[in-house]
């Protein structure tokens, strides 16, 4: 059995309880091109558990070089330009940069399966929507106490560089705008827009939360 390649990278990431204080960093050209720099942790234990045979299978993340180039593999329009890690003591912080060749590969590897993100438009003009949480729905005292407790200090970070000026909106799952979350930062216009919330209010969100990305 192969590994598929990443399906929502971004959220995929947040939903693993392993990895922590995620970010992304995406450049895009006029011509639809780009770069993807993403760096995150992933647990020692995850990395260990891909490096044995017959294993690799389960991991849904990439956790070390070979993974990254056999994702690149399977996605045409991708390519690794620089990879890396460092040990962090629990943690193993991984770095990496792509280059994608154009807008459909880009969102092949954001979201290989389009479950959790789209895209409208072309090159010079669109829009990127991206799920980071659909909501739970419910209020839970006892687990949001819990999910304070494990994602205490880590962030969610993502720009993205337009060749001119675009803009960075967040919504919840019904569409509607949200203005502000705790402890947030958020740069909603220019030629650079980004977002840096805390993974606390990505995990514990009751009403969603999505980003659109547009220029």
């Amino acid at each position: 059995m192969k590994r598929s390649p990443l399906v929502a990278v971004l959220p995929l990431l947040i939903l693993l309880s392993s990895c922590v204080d995620i970010s992304m960093d995406i450049t895009l050209n006029r011509d639809g091109s780009g770069t993807i720099a993403l760096e995150y942790l992933v647990s020692q234990a995850l990395e260990s558990l891909g490096r044995l045979d017959g294993n690799e299978r389960w991991n849904t993340i990439p956790v070390g070089r070979a993974d990254f180039e056999r994702t690149m593999d399977r996605l045409p329009g991708m390519k690794l330009l620089s990879f890396s890690s460092r040990d962090q003591g629990r943690y193993l912080a991984t770095n990496a940069k792509m280059e994608f060749a154009n807008l459909r590969a880009l969102m092949a590897f954001l979201d290989s399966g389009g479950l959790r993100s789209s895209f409208q438009g072309d090159a010079a003009g669109g829009r990127i929507t991206m799920t980071l949480s659909e909501g739970n729905g419910i209020n839970n005292t006892a687990l949001d106490k819990l999910i304070a407790e494990v994602s205490v200090s880590y962030f969610v970070r993502m720009s993205m560089t337009f060749p001119t000026e675009g803009s960075l909106n967040l919504t919840d799952a019904k569409g509607i705008q949200i203005h502000a979350l705790p402890e947030s930062l958020i740069n909603p216009r220019g030629e650079q827009v980004s977002f840096i919330i805390p993974l606390y209010e990505v995990l514990s969100s009751t009403e969603g939360i999505n980003v659109e990305f547009s220029w």
